[in-house]
């Protein structure tokens, strides 16, 4: 089965279908976050290396990292952000930007081999980043749409990530090394959406063996409970054979429900993770037994 193999200077991570959910944390990103964005403009990486720590320490496998912050130097600042993440954490890096000289600098800053974030099937953009990918032994987020836009029919963002596979393997890079992300539409506006990107993931693993990825959250755009739906929303693509996804790890009702898939999918070996992350410590499951004693003296009393 199709393995993706990102990694560090020190650590490796494996996304694939015989392997636990990878989980890629969202929060290195000064989009509608005025703060992280005025302080990474000024050359402050504080908060975003908190962010980092505090998203492997929640479970992240991977970050996403991400300096688009208008009228600034986007590429230098990405290098540095880079640079400044790999400092404090040694998970393996998603390099995020649409502007190519940034994904330049952020891959040449990089220590290891990175995810390229990303490609769509747009010919221009096919031409500009793939040689990049290659040229750095990265692996690439493909985005399944093109000249045409973002097709609501999961049929064609089909044939646009058959394309950008093709042309992938046309640059070297192998179908491995291409994870596809089938593009999540907002239910609220959609009513199909869950059903059409569920089938969508399935015809991606079967039909063409590649990895998949997505934004979790964008499927409950909108709507109120917003958590909830996410991680009904996980646990069902999971199951279609998801592979990554990157989320907020933050977010404990949808790290319980990837925590929960793992575990149905097989991926979790005598339930370890599930045990280790959710059993009452012993000294709570004492206290508790005490709290019970002291309570039936009280009612024999």
């Amino acid at each position: 089965m199709t393995t993706t193999i990102l990694h560090s200077a020190s650590r490796e991570v494996r996304i694939g279908f015989d392997h636990p959910f990878c989980v890629i944390g969202e929060r290195i990103n000064p989009t509608g976050r005025k703060l992280l964005a005025a302080e990474m403009a000024a050359g402050d990486f504080g908060r975003g290396e908190e962010e980092a720590r505090a998203q492997v320490a929640a479970g992240a496998h991977m970050l996403d990292v991400n300096a688009g912050i208008p009228l600034t130097d986007e590429a230098a600042l990405l290098a540095q952000c880079v640079v400044r993440v790999q400092a404090v954490t040694d998970v393996p890096l998603a390099i995020d930007s649409s502007v190519v000289s940034a994904l330049a600098a952020g891959l040449a800053a990089y220590q290891g081999k990175a995810l390229v974030n990303s490609v769509t099937g747009e010919e221009e953009r096919l031409e500009t980043i793939l040689p990049l990918v290659k040229k750095h032994g990265a692996a690439v987020v493909a985005i399944s749409n093109d000249e045409s836009g973002i097709s609501e029919d999961p049929d064609v963002r089909f044939d646009v990530a058959r394309r950008i596979v093709a042309h992938a393997a046309d640059y070297g890079i192998a179908a491995a090394d291409v994870i596809v992300d089938p593009l999540v539409m907002p239910v609220g506006a959609l009513d199909h959406a869950g059903v059409g990107v569920l089938r969508l993931i399935r015809r991606l693993r079967a039909e063409l063996g590649v990895n998949t990825i997505c934004g979790a959250s964008n499927i409950s755009f909108g709507l109120p409970a917003r958590d909830h739906l996410n991680a009904t929303f996980l646990a069902m693509a999971i199951g279609a054979g998801m592979t990554s996804a990157i989320m907020n790890p933050l977010r404990e009702t949808e790290m319980t429900a990837v925590h929960g898939a793992n575990v149905m999918a097989g991926h979790d070996p005598q339930c370890r993770r599930w045990i280790a992350r959710f059993r009452a410590p012993v000294a709570d499951a004492a206290g508790e037994g005490d709290q019970r004693r002291a309570r039936r003296r009280r009612r024999a009393g």
